[in-house]
């Protein structure tokens, strides 16, 4: 599944949700080491456990993140 991310340095989130668990998760664009890390600490956590722990967190002054967007991409996956 592709997410378009929304106020973010990253542009897409393409990931996959199988059996309520996260896989494959990758970003386009925005801070390369960070985003690595991010996918690999999340590829396995159960969906609705990212979306608790990654939900309303803010980069600088923006309302949203990378890992809010995140929240959202997952989200978006669980209901397709």
């Amino acid at each position: 599944m592709t997410y378009k991310t929304k106020g973010t340095c990253s542009t897409q989130i393409d990931l996959d949700v199988v059996d309520g668990l996260i896989r494959n998760v990758k970003f386009t664009n925005g801070c390369n080491g960070n985003l690595q890390g991010i996918s690999k600490l999340v590829e396995g956590m159960k969906a609705e456990e990212a979306i608790e722990k990654l939900r309303g967190i803010k980069c600088g002054f923006k309302n949203t993140s990378c890992p809010d967007q995140l929240s959202y991409a997952i989200e978006q996956a669980m209901n397709n």
